[in-house]
Formats: structure tokens, sequence, C-alpha cells
């Protein structure tokens, strides 16, 4: 290209006329540099206003041509930016190169670099050539002495979008890309995982097998005929086992599914529906997988069913395991909470004694669904392992819905421990709100699938759920610490209580229900707040299960050392969280990970949340030892959690400023050397123990109940109606098959009142008074039972005609002594004796050590 003469004239000016910016600066050849301009095509601009450079001279000769779009342009330069003027003699030219560039710059390749310029629409690539003063050069002579040129793009500002795509990818780009980690980590890690994930499953089969054998062993279970086998079924067992045998009887599913929602079978002058009002889900599932996979011609109905149980108690021992891993990080804990569970069986579950039990197959469920939400809530766990235990946990708190009755008291109690953890902004409200979310779906598809329960509208969980998303609804954003949020954090928590128990009134003043509605007038006699003569409540209030715990329970706790353990770990943790929760109250914020050397084990979301719910569960099992087979597993595995967790011996160490010893390296030896101690001493004082119960054969040995039953199959009519105590009603249900005038199912008013009206044959009634009650429930026969005729308890007050006494008013008490008076003799003495008017309406028909049975006659003849 030839540059124009006034083009060249301007260039030449400038840089005679302009002197060094910087004074003397030397270049390769020694001389001193001097400021110059760019000479463009078509344009002359100033390499930098600010430091004087000349203004140029527009060119009309050159066209601007438009950037293309697949250009980009380089940021232009700051304006206070300073440029070194190039060296004496040095000539600007203009080159053809890189057209299509869209900008230029110039840079001298002899002497020291000089700064970016600006380039011109044209695109032309601007080169600095440097040459003796006063030789002439040409734009060709100066490309090839130059080289290839350095090409300046000037980068044009973007829209708002491309602001935000572009500040997305210098973020994402500013991300320091993650390590990889090495392989030996990997292989440990998946050691590990290994480890714990077949110990775990191990000790489920391992405890199956075990209860399998156990139970062969006590009751030689393989060697006797169907009707002793059924017999070991007693009092509510029997009536959920004898539903078992009647779905399989039945032709088809459909039709054993209505005739059970339809019974009219079982209890006499009564339909019911058996799968809402006794939770028969299990039986259902029982049923349809024994037929389904064929397991008819390789094994007896009552081995698949018992089978099954044992299974789940399998599984509910690997949750055990699971969660406690989960929480000190080592399955070591989980091996110490099988252990721990397993010796002290007799306070952890009643699995021995009546396998077909609601809670037997609910439980398992629940400690899955514990499990899931332990991980669930824990801080550092990834997406997938979140949505995994979610997904468990909806499945499982559903489930156990199903399963129990009584479920949605226990996830009530697991709803106040969450609320509680959420008052405190202990954890994030997301995770929180997301498990009231599950709670809402389980109980409406219960309420759907268990036919319209009215219980499920009604239960406390419902409105306490309902009363905490409204709240959510209601609730301000405040910075949290303020004094602003404590105010509102103590407002909400009065809402919500308020709210609860309107919600929960309103629920019931427009809800017809019935169910449940004897535990309240329960609780209110067993707190003191009730007095009452009525035959059932003071007949629950005897039962062993709903008393106080005696100090054998304690002893045994003890003795297995768990008691003196879970108190340590409950203690070292419960002061860590008020620490925690008197930190947050401060405004100080919670760390996202909690660290082995901070020693802040309260400060884990999962570990308060456990602490709560133990310390909920414990204070009612204080009060009601029933509910202790649900607590006694929570504490199995938080003290094997505790004394397996560095952190909490960190914690400890914190506490007590321990300096001799470094505190990190003697928490992880302690969490190591203790459990250990601990599991060798159990296995040395109780696994000979547990072989000796596997050695011994013992046997269950009924022969007046099985005479019984045999006669009853024998002689009496089928269509015959039997009255009696409610466990053998039950036994007579499962064994016979004949209907029966009572169950014993307590959950139901109607038939807790059939119960206190048939008891009432061992009270001091008339014979007509018996005669009229059994009649009005159309019995055919009455069996009287020795044992309880002839009832000598170690607590006077508590035996069933004591009780039945006050109920009628028998009992008078005299200088503190309590005396019965009445004319009419005991029912179940005087009918053995023979005599007018007993003779006239009952006639004795059969009879052993244990059991009498009477005919109820129904022409009355008179005998003098």
């Amino acid at each position: 290209m030839i540059v124009s003469d006034s083009l060249s004239r301007g260039v030449t000016n400038v840089a005679e006329s302009k002197p060094p910016l910087f004074g003397k600066s030397r270049t390769r050849g020694g001389a001193a540099a001097r400021p110059t301009s760019f000479a463009f095509q078509g344009r002359q601009r100033p390499v930098a206003a600010a430091v004087g450079g000349a203004p140029g001279v527009e060119s009309p000769s050159c066209p601007r041509r438009l950037r293309r779009p697949s250009e980009t342009l380089r940021p232009l330069p700051s304006p206070n930016t300073l440029v070194p003027w190039p060296p004496a003699g040095t000539r600007l030219a203009a080159t053809p190169e890189g057209g299509g560039s869209g900008s230029g710059g110039a840079a001298a390749r002899s002497g020291p670099r000089v700064a970016e310029g600006f380039g011109d629409a044209e695109g032309g690539t601007l080169r600095a050539a440097r040459e003796p003063e006063g030789a002439p050069a040409s734009a060709e002579t100066m490309a090839e002495e130059e080289g290839p040129p350095v090409e300046l793009r000037q980068r044009k500002k973007p829209k708002s979008s491309e602001n935000k795509e572009s500040a997305k990818e210098e973020k994402i780009s500013d991300i320091p890309a993650p390590e990889r980690v090495p392989k030996h980590v990997l292989f440990q890690r998946f050691a590990k995982i290994f480890i714990g994930c077949l110990a775990a499953v191990t000790s489920g089969m391992m405890y199956a097998l075990y209860l399998s054998a156990y139970h062969e062993r006590k009751f030689w279970f393989s060697n006797r005929q169907e009707l002793e086998r059924e017999i070991t079924f007693q009092g509510d067992s029997a009536i959920y086992y004898s539903y078992y045998k009647d779905m399989l009887k039945a032709p088809s599913f459909e039709r054993g599914v209505y005739e059970l929602t339809h019974n009219n079978k079982t209890v006499s002058l009564k339909t019911i529906n058996a799968v809402q009002q006794m939770s028969l889900y299990p039986e259902l599932i029982a049923s349809v997988l024994y037929q389904a996979t064929g397991s008819n011609e390789i094994i007896e109905p009552v081995y698949f069913y018992i089978g099954i149980v044992f299974g789940l108690q399998g599984i509910y021992v690997t949750a055990l395991f699971v969660t406690s891993w989960l929480m000190s990080g080592t399955w070591l804990a989980g091996m110490l909470t099988v252990a721990w569970f397993i010796i002290n069986r007799v306070d952890t579950t009643r699995i021995e004694y009546s396998i077909p039990l609601r809670e037997n197959w609910a439980l398992p469920y629940f400690a899955c669904q514990i499990a899931a939400l332990t991980g669930y809530l824990k801080s550092n766990l990834n997406t997938y392992g979140e949505r995994f235990c979610y997904l468990l946990m909806s499945a499982s708190t559903y489930t156990f819905m199903m399963m129990w009755e009584y479920s949605h008291y226990l996830l009530f109690l697991q709803a106040i421990s969450l609320f509680l953890l959420d008052i405190f902004s202990l954890k994030q409200n997301d995770k929180v709100y997301e498990v009231y979310k599950i709670y809402i779906f389980s109980l409406f598809l219960g309420y759907l699938l268990q036919f319209e329960n009215p219980a499920l509208l009604v239960s406390p969980l419902l409105s306490l759920v309902a009363a905490l998303m409204l709240a959510k609804c209601l609730q301000l954003n405040v910075k949290k610490g303020s004094f602003v949020a404590k105010i509102i954090k103590v407002i909400n928590f009065y809402l919500v209580c308020t709210l609860t128990i309107t919600l929960n009134i309103i629920m019931k003043m427009f809800v017809p229900h019935k169910e449940n509605g004897h535990m309240l007038k329960f609780l209110e006699v067993k707190f003191g707040l009730n007095m009452t003569k009525n035959f059932t409540m003071n007949w629950l209030l005897c039962q062993e299960s709903l008393q106080a715990p005696s100090q054998d329970f304690f002893l045994r706790l003890t003795q297995s050392s768990l008691l003196p353990f879970y108190i340590l770990v409950l203690i070292i943790c419960f002061l860590s969280m008020l620490q925690v929760i008197f930190r947050r109250i401060n405004g100080k914020s919670l760390k996202e990970t909690v660290t082995l050397e901070d020693g802040q084990i309260g400060e884990r979301p999962e570990i308060i949340y456990h602490v709560i719910h133990t310390i909920l569960l414990g204070s009612l099992a204080m009060v009601i030892e029933g509910l202790k087979y649900i607590w006694i597993p929570y504490v199995c595995m938080l003290a094997a959690f505790g004394v397996c967790s560095p952190e909490l011996w960190m914690t400890l160490f914190k506490w007590l400023r321990l300096r001799t010893v470094h505190p990190v390296l003697l928490a992880l030896i302690l969490s190591m050397a203790v459990p250990t101690i601990i599991g060798l001493s159990l296995w040395k004082e109780f696994f000979p123990r547990l072989m000796t119960e596997l050695m011994e054969l013992q046997e269950f040995y009924d022969p007046d109940t099985v005479e019984l039953m045999t006669w009853i199959k024998r002689q009496a009519p089928v269509a015959a109606v039997f009255a009696g105590s409610p466990q053998l009603m039950g036994a007579i249900k499962l064994c016979t098959g004949w209907m029966v005038t009572s169950l014993p199912v307590y959950n139901d008013d109607d038939l807790l009142k059939r119960n206190e009206n048939i008891y009432q044959i061992y009270s001091k009634r008339s014979a007509e008074d018996i005669y009229k009650i059994l009649t009005s429930y159309k019995a055919n026969y009455l069996i009287v039972e020795d044992a309880i005729c002839n009832e000598v308890g170690t607590m006077r007050g508590c035996r069933v005609k004591d009780l039945l006494d006050i109920a009628n008013g028998h009992m008078v008490c005299e200088e503190g002594d309590k005396l019965t008076y009445s004319k009419y003799g005991r029912f179940c003495h005087e009918v053995k004796i023979n005599y007018s008017p007993y003779v006239n309406y009952f006639t004795r028909v059969y009879w052993n050590r244990s059991y009498f049975v009477y005919k109820i006659n129904t022409v009355i003849s008179f005998q003098s």
C-alpha cells in the first residue's frame, strides 16, 4: 500500500516536534525515545491523548468496513496507561495484512514494546518499523524486516444478557477444579463402605436366624400339630393370625378382602371392617405373597407367616446398625448397637411372646424411616444421597402408618422434635418442611386407603403439621440474630402451639370419630387428673405394660452397661446442644461443616434431632413401661454412636481443656478402644448365655386348652356363639373358627363395653343378670376359667374380680381395709355348685382342670 504524502508529512512533523516524555530513554540503537503517533489507514489517532498525542487527519480515500459477527474485539487500554515512545527514526506505516482482523496495533520489534493502539474500521494491521533517519522505506520493506504482525483487537461492550452470561462463565472459571482423589483413598472408602454394608446385612440375617432357632427350641414348633402351634398365639395375636388363615381359605383375593371388610362371622350381632379396625394390611400382604410365590407347595402357612416377621426383625436391626453408622462414621458403632439390642431383647422387643403384634410389623419400617431421616438431615450429603434418603423416608413413613393404628402418635413425637430443631434455627427450614410434606402426603393417602379412617383426620400429627405450614406462610423475613428475629421466633412458637390445639378441636367437632376416645380418659386417670371406678380404665391401668417401669428394668440395663453409657452420651450431647442454642440466640452463625478439631458435636442437626427425640420417648417410657420397646432400641443406637464417635470425646476434652496429650489423637484412640473393651466384656459375659438358650430344648405344654378346642370342634354346632374372657375368645376364633361375643381388641369403645359386660361372670351378680347379659349377645355357650375365678394376684385391687367389685359398688373400705359385700355370691363359684337358680339358666356340658363349659338354656325350667 502507498501511504499518502499528507499522512507521511504529518507523522514526520509530530515525530520532530515532540520532546521525550520520560527524559532520555535508551533503545537498542542508543537513541532517545521520542513521542510519536500511529498512522492509521484512512485515519490518524494519537496513542494517548492524555500525554499530548497529535490529532490525526482522516483520509477520505479509504471507506469504513463493518465488523463481521464472528470477529471479536480486544479490550481498550486504560486512559491512564503510559505508553513508551518508539526510538528516534522510527516510521509507522500501514499494511494490508490481516484485513479481516477488525482492529490493529503496533509494536516495535527491535526496541522496547510499544503499547496497544487503536485500529481503524477497515481492519488494516499497523506495524512500526525502525529505520535510520532520513532513509526512505516502503511498506513492503518494513513488512519484510519486522516479520509477522501483532494483531490487537478491541472488544465491543456486551449487552446486559451477555454480561450475565459472561459473569457466570467467569464465576465458573474462578472455581478451582476439584482435585482427583487418589486411587488408594478411593479404595479405602470403598472397602470401608463394603465392609460396613456386609456387617449390617450379616447382623440382620444372623438376628433373624437366631429368632427362628430360639422360637423353635422354645416351643418345639416343628414337632407340634397344627392345633398346638396355633395355641402359642395368645390374645390379640391369635385374632391377627386367624384372619391370615381366612385369607388363605378364600376362593380369591378380592373375595377374601370383601369378607374381611364386611365381617359378620367373628363377633355376634356386629359387622366390622376388620381391615380398618385391626390394621390387617400385614395379613393381606402375607397372604398375597404366600399364594403368588407358590409357597403353598413348599412351606406351611404358619412358617411362612412367622418367617416374614423374623425377616422384618432382621431389617429392624440392620436399620439401627445403619443409623448408628451414619451418626458416628464407623460401622463399629453398628456392631455394638446390635450386641446391646440382642442382649437386652427382653426390653427391646416382644417378638418372643407375641409374633403377630402390630408393632412387630411396623417398627422395622419406623427404624428405616429414622435411618433415612438421619441421612437426610446431614449437612455434607450429596444430591443423589439426599434424593435416595427422601424416597426411602417417604416410602417407610407411609408403610409404617399403614401397619399400625398408633403410628401417627409416634410420628407426632417425631414432628415435635423436628419443630424444636427448626425453631432454634439449627437446620435449614427447607429440609424440615419437606419432611412435613411427607407427613401430609402419608396421612392423606392413608386416609383414602384405610377406608376414610377418621382417626387420621383428628390425629394431633395432622393438626401440628397444618399449623406449621400455616405459620410458615405468615412468617416474616428478618435479619437472623437480631432482636426482632428473636421476638418473631417466640411469637412463631406460640402461634404454632395455639393453632395446633385449635385445629385439633375444630377437626374433632366436625369429623365424627369414636376410635381411641378411651385413650384420653386413660391418660387423665394415669396422670391423676381424674378418678374413676370404671372397670375398663382400671383394668388398663393394672396392665403391666401400662405401668411405670420397675427397678428390675433399670437393673437389667445397668448390668449390660447400656444405661451408664447412654446417660454419659446423652449428657454430653445435650450440653453441647444447649451451648449451640445459646450461641445461636446471641447471633453467632453456625458452621456449614463441623470438623473434629472444633469439638462441637451439638452443631450437627441429626444429633440434635436424635437427642430431642430420645428425651421425648424416654419421658413417656418412664410413665408407661410398654413404650420401652420403642425407646430402648433408640438407647442402644445412641449409646453405641456416642462411645464410637471421636467428635463426642473431642467435645468432652475441649470442655476439660486437656493439654497433656493431643486431644484429637486421644479422641481417636478412645473411639476405638472403648467400644472394643465393651464388646469383649459383653461377649465374655452374655455370649455363653445366648448359646445356652439356643441349646436348651423347651416345650409349650397346655393340654387343657388343647382338649377344650378339640371338644368345641367335635361337639359344638357350627352356628354356636361362645362367651368368655377376651383372651380365650381370640384363641377360640383362631383354632375353631366359631363365632364369639368379644375380642381382645382395645381400640373400639363398643368392643371394650362388651368385654366389661362379659367379665361380669366373675362378679357378684345374680344368675338372672348374667343370663340377660349373655342372651343379649346371642351367646349359646359360656366358658368359665378357673385361673381368673380363683386368681391370686400380687397386687390386691388389680385382680379382675376386685376391679369388678369396685365398679359394681361391692367394695367397701373400712379403717384402711377393703371389704366386699353383696347379697349374691360370686357367679363363677356359685354356678359350679349346680343348684337353683343357676341350673335353671345354665347346664354344664364339659369341664377339665382349667375350663368349665355351660350351655345357656333357651327354655328356662325352674327347679325347686
